[in-house]
């Protein structure tokens, strides 16, 4: 089948700001954050790692999230570093194993990501 193309309309030349006036953009800063977060975020597994990290009483070791996810140790790991990276988690070693909790000293942005996990964990389970 042979595609046409239509000319495009004549549309009046356009400047910067000519139809109407915008709100104003998020800061610099905070619309980084938010991307680095969301970035964090966008992998299921590390979804469900900070939701299992919400809920959890202690922090929790990295076998046991190999347990969970039956994936290895180098991917949870990988997925991990992802989370400490967006300020979501921290890790400690204790002899061979590495624990990890969610960061007490989060940015408000990264609280509220998990607040919304939370929140979608907890409606569906019921």
């Amino acid at each position: 089948m042979a595609t046409t193309t239509r000319p495009l309309p004549d549309l009046p030349p356009r400047t910067k700001g000519c139809c109407q006036p915008l709100p104003c953009a998020l800061p610099e800063t905070t619309a980084a954050e938010l991307a680095r977060v969301f970035t964090a975020l966008d992998d299921p597994t590390r979804v469900r790692m900070v939701d299992i990290l919400s809920e959890a009483t202690e922090p929790v070791c990295v076998c046991d999230f190999t347990a969970t996810f039956a994936l290895s140790q180098p991917t949870i790991s990988h997925h991990l570093a992802k989370l400490r990276e967006a300020g979501l988690v921290t890790s400690f070693r204790s002899g061979l194993w590495s624990f990890h909790r969610l960061d007490p000293e989060m940015s408000p942005v990264a609280a509220e990501a998990v607040r919304l996990i939370r929140a979608a964990g907890r409606s569906t389970a019921s």
